[in-house]
């Protein structure tokens, strides 16, 4: 029998010996009335107080012992004594484990030691844990362990559960703030007849009631315009996106996207809006415009700074910086002889524009990392934006890059039906069955001028809260299954 069986093996027996002497930790109850973060912040000497965690550690000293609990706030301690809890009890006391949860009733008071601590007059178990937790810091060293089993990582780290807290906050002061400038909050379909929106590999279902497939949705963006038509002037949403493509530091399969839509507005609203929303998020959530981002040994290697007034600057012009001033008057086959020889992937069924563009996603946007609004990108990489007056071979857009990733995209709505079947049917390849005849029919009834918004909030929850992989913001991201998830699979050669 291995370690980790053996202490399950006695922790079950401690069970046992509970439930023999009349006590069973997983039918008690117990209100707490006092978190451990008030027990330091609102202290007060002789104050009463119930409240309830999960033992982190203990040290038992003859007659009297002093235990470390946590909750969702943090850590802190109390002190026990035989005399004050009686032979039993504290004999009970002695044999939980860690892990085990526990609420107590008792007095603020400070050790010699300065540390506010409760000394209890009572207490009960609340459930006893049959695995032993995790060593301190374990989840920060086995990733496997830290993704599989969130729990674990949350349990043993504070400052991961502090990252998953935070970014509750991030999520819900993006709903106030755009609540505070009129927009509505709505749902719209995840499962979709034909997934729209952006150019991505979608997740294929089946309705059996229907008798037909539907695909779990890409994009938020066409019934969010629906309601524009239908007179909801400024509407959001805050949803999952499913993209069946690949895992990555910046890709996840399911993800979250917020997407808004303001009637009368186009996409230099739209900066106004991303910027101020972030500036709100950061100053709300974090307490500063200025976002460090730190090694693995605590170290500063960038700062992101994002006081307003953020840059503005033309996707030609930064090729141009990077490929030369002369680049948009070569050939396309200068063109593509050009980016191979500064080093870019190129592949051969790549059209012209994806050319220029994999120039930009290599060379240029990694290096963004102060935040810029990159702004009138090739028509071809938004066919659901309106053409640049000053120059048709761009659309009205913006992608917001911060911390050398695209956080948000926002266009000058196209609401012109005519020209938006056109460019629809040519993203279709002139497969009918993907165009999305509904949208265009909505169009055709007359959509207001628009701008349009969408924010990934996993990489804007990186950006602020310093994290270097989309894993790290995501309580669960997805992996593999394990196919014996209760036992590790020996080697190929094992046994030879």
């Amino acid at each position: 029998m291995d370690e980790t069986n053996k202490l399950i093996e006695q922790r079950r027996q401690k069970l046992e010996a509970l439930r023999q002497q009349g006590i069973d930790p997983y039918r008690n109850n117990f209100s707490p009335d006092t978190s451990c973060a008030q027990v330091r912040d609102n202290y007060e000497e002789g104050r009463e107080v119930r409240a309830a965690g999960r033992i982190a550690a203990q040290r038992i000293m003859g007659k009297s012992m002093f235990v470390h609990f946590t909750d969702q706030t943090g850590k802190a301690q109390f002190y026990a004594s035989r005399n004050d809890l009686g032979d039993e009890a504290f004999a009970t006391l002695k044999h939980v484990d860690l892990g085990d949860f526990i609420g107590v009733t008792g007095k603020l008071f400070t050790t010699k030691t300065g540390e506010k601590t409760i000394h209890i007059t009572d207490y009960v178990l609340l459930s006893k844990a049959l695995r032993p937790p995790p060593e301190k810091f374990h989840g920060l060293v086995d990733t496997e362990i830290r993704y599989r089993q969130r729990y674990l990582d949350l349990m043993a780290n504070q400052d991961v559960k502090d990252v998953f807290l935070k970014r509750t906050r991030i999520i819900s002061e993006i709903r106030k703030y755009l609540e505070s400038q009129g927009y509505v909050e709505v749902e719209t379909p995840m499962m979709q007849a034909i997934p729209g929106g952006a150019a991505a590999q979608p997740f294929v279902t089946h309705h059996n009631a229907l008798g037909c497939d539907f695909y779990m949705r890409i994009a938020l963006e066409l019934y969010l315009k629906r309601l524009l038509v239908g007179g909801i002037d400024r509407v959001f949403e805050i949803g999952r996106n499913f993209r069946n493509e690949g895992l990555s530091r910046r890709h996840n399969p399911e993800f979250t996207m917020l997407e808004a839509y303001q009637a009368y507005g186009d996409y230099k609203s739209m900066m106004a809006l991303v910027q101020g929303m972030v500036c709100h998020v950061a100053e709300t959530v974090l307490g500063t415009l200025f976002i460090e981002h730190r090694d693995d040994d605590g170290n500063v290697i960038r700062t992101i700074d994002l006081t307003p007034d953020w840059r503005t600057v033309r996707y030609k012009d930064l090729i141009r910086e990077k490929a030369g001033e002369n680049w948009f008057d070569l050939t396309p086959e200068e063109r593509r002889a050009g980016a191979v020889k500064l080093g870019a992937e190129i592949h051969d069924t790549d059209e012209d524009f994806e050319v220029t563009n994999a120039i930009f996603e290599k060379f240029i946007e990694p290096n963004l990392i102060q935040p810029t609004f990159v702004t009138h990108l090739p028509k071809e990489l938004v066919p659901l934006a309106k053409i640049s007056p000053d120059d048709p071979s761009t659309v009205e857009v913006f992608e917001c890059c911060i911390n050398g990733q695209e956080i948000a995209p926002a266009y000058s709505e196209q609401n012109d039906p005519i020209q938006q079947r056109e460019t629809l049917e040519h993203q279709a390849g002139g497969e009918q069955q993907k165009l999305d005849e509904d949208f265009i029919v909505a169009l055709e009834h007359g959509m207001p001028p628009a701008g349009g918004m969408g924010m990934g909030i996993d990489r804007l929850c990186m950006m602020l809260l310093g994290q270097e992989s989309i894993r790290d913001v995501i309580l669960f991201p997805q992996m593999k299954p394990l196919q014996n998830p209760q036992k590790k699979e020996a080697p190929e050669d094992a046994g030879k």
